[in-house]
């Protein structure tokens, strides 16, 4: 728990991959954290998130009934209180009372085998199950807030190339109209270049839906149905090297649904000490006083009543709970496993999206501008037709629109790798600062 609790402290620091909100927010009142109509960074976002998650908003409930439950497995029975009445109201001489006998009488249960400390023992490590129960949820809503962040990011840069495309087309429109007026080219050009300026138009208006439905999803991450920020703030184009697999694969362990196991085995082992303290019968010990009418005597009462386990000593439930023990025990190593195998993936994912961004932002990206640059000006002085400007302006905007497609998988596949390993890939200090916080 300490380590789950680390983790989510460790990831206050804003940078675009998974993070956990300050401390000062984690388990804020939900109306104390209101979305900004203005910017929004990722860490605005996981405030909100963690303050207002629809499936964050039963667990603390479910955390106060364990609390609950604790409570009442330390109680003890009730005392029984008894009344006895005999020998009335029959035929003579005990028609009219005469040889009533009354008998007052109290009973106590008293548990024995440690019944009341296994009980404690018990609710103790069920409530500990469901605060990793909760660890869980909370990284994955972390996790689903920073994929979601990164999606409105590349959806923003999508919406910007689609508007520069546009008016880039435009501008070759109008170059293109020139000089079919001029008379030095055929009016099919101009054909070609209006078809690629209302191409680019549909382009324009998909992105900008693409981008709205990105800001609901995110916006849906802390109960909205409807966003109110006006941007996210972040930087999407900045790189960090990734660490080796074995040494992630080292720190599996941090992952809650891996190091909830440990508080699972407990609760198992605390229900086998249970049962094992349910095999020792009770006693109950009861006295009072009986009173004779006809004799007017009074006398005292003192009794014990003591099952024999002859037949039931809760065997099948001791059975019962060894054997979930020992499935608890295959569950715990094909939990490790699951984590293992998702781990793998996600980091062929992540180092995918490192390497394509990478080259194409090193390799790719400078030619393309470079035979863009160039092609346009040779079309405006003659020495190139529309057809090589055409391609060289769908290769640069192919090359840029990937670039944003490799940098938002890089970054949603490292938010999938930090769930995992529960925990950041790199130094705080090391990771993606905000626009906003790179401008102070």
């Amino acid at each position: 728990m300490k380590s789950s609790r680390l983790f989510l402290a460790i990831l206050a620091v804003a940078t675009v991959s998974l993070w956990a909100p300050p401390p000062h927010v984690l388990g804020a009142n939900p109306a104390e954290v209101q979305e900004s109509s203005g910017e929004i960074t990722l860490r605005q976002a996981l405030a909100l998130a963690f303050a207002r998650n629809p499936d964050l908003a039963s667990f603390p409930w479910e955390l106060r009934s364990g609390d609950a439950r604790i409570l009442q497995a330390g109680l003890r029975p009730n005392p029984e209180l008894t009344v006895d009445m005999e020998n009335f109201l029959g035929t003579e001489p005990s028609r009219n009372f005469e040889t009533l006998e009354t008998t007052l009488s109290i009973g106590q249960l008293v548990e024995l085998g440690g019944k009341r400390a296994a009980r404690i023992g018990l609710a103790s490590t069920e409530k500990e199950v469901s605060r990793w129960d909760y660890e869980a949820k909370r990284a994955d809503v972390a996790a689903e807030v920073a994929k979601s962040f990164v999606e409105v990011l590349s959806a923003q840069d999508r919406l910007t190339l689609a508007e520069e495309l546009t008016r880039l087309s435009k501008e070759v429109l109008n170059s293109v109209a020139a000089r079919v007026v001029a008379g030095k080219i055929s009016p099919v050009e101009e054909t070609k270049a209006s078809v690629a300026w209302s191409i680019s138009g549909i382009d324009l208006e998909r992105a900008k839906l693409a981008l709205e439905g990105a800001r609901k999803r995110l916006a849906a991450t802390w109960g909205s149905a409807s966003p109110v920020f006006s941007k996210a703030v972040g930087q999407l184009d900045r790189l960090t090297p990734i660490p080796p697999p074995e040494v992630l694969t080292d720190r599996i362990s941090r992952n809650p649904d891996v190091a909830r196991w440990a508080a699972e085995m407990e609760q198992r082992k605390a229900t086998l000490a249970l049962e094992r303290a349910n095999r020792i019968t009770d006693v109950t010990l009861s006295g009072g006083i009986r009173r004779f009418r006809e004799a007017n005597d009074t006398t005292f009462l003192f009794g014990a009543t003591i099952p024999l386990p002859l037949f039931n000593r809760n065997q099948g439930k001791i059975l019962e709970s060894q054997y979930r023990i020992s499935k608890a025990e295959n569950e715990r190593a094909a939990a490790g496993s699951k984590v293992l195998a998702s781990l793998s993936e996600a980091y062929q994912a992540l180092a995918s999206g490192y390497t394509e961004a990478a080259t194409l932002k090193s390799a790719v990206l400078p030619g393309a501008r470079s035979s863009f640059d160039a092609a346009t000006e040779g079309f405006r002085q003659g020495k190139f037709g529309y057809l090589e400007v055409l391609d060289a302006q769908r290769t640069l905007f192919e090359a840029r629109g990937r670039y944003v497609e490799a940098l938002s998988a890089y970054h949603k596949a490292a938010a999938d790798t930090e769930r995992l390993v529960g925990g950041v890939l790199i130094e705080p200090s090391k990771s993606i600062e905000t626009k906003r916080g790179s401008a102070r």
